[in-house]
């Protein structure tokens, strides 16, 4: 059951189903891991928030992709079109909903144009996509 703010968001806004509000909490916590910026277990309210832990938008906007990737593979465009979401402007939008209703926050010079036209999706999620085959001890001569 979503939380009851993430409730009345989604019954206001209906662009963006629940799932696609739930992949951008498990990007925003994936990109943290990436970059390092995980706050301590546990922490709530301003221990969260801190600049130690901020992620912008740009660096977001590619957490997102990374772990569509990884979850979806070459279905993560797919998945992503069936959500409403045709470009990274639509993530703004999901982050600064979640914002409006507390779920979120933001740092002061924080706004939606950080997500303007960061790159495609089409060519980011699809005709990028490379599948990497780890080299074993078996495949080197």
């Amino acid at each position: 059951m979503p939380h009851p703010k993430l409730d009345e968001l989604l019954r206001r806004d209906r662009r963006y189903p629940f799932e696609a509000y739930e992949f951008v909490f498990d990007a925003l916590t994936h990109t943290q891991k990436l970059l390092r910026r995980l706050p301590p277990s546990g922490a709530t309210g301003a221990a969260a928030c801190e600049a130690a832990h901020h992620v912008s938008g740009y660096e977001l906007v590619h957490g997102i992709r990374d772990l569509a990737l990884r979850e979806f593979g070459l279905l993560a465009r797919t998945v992503f079109r069936f959500w409403g979401i045709d470009r990274t402007d639509d993530f703004g939008e999901i982050v600064f909903n979640l914002i409006g209703v507390g779920l979120m926050s933001k740092n002061p010079a924080d706004s939606r144009a950080d997500f303007k036209a960061i790159f495609d999706l089409d060519a980011a999620l699809v005709e990028d996509y490379r599948i990497e085959v780890p080299e074993t001890a078996e495949d080197t001569p």
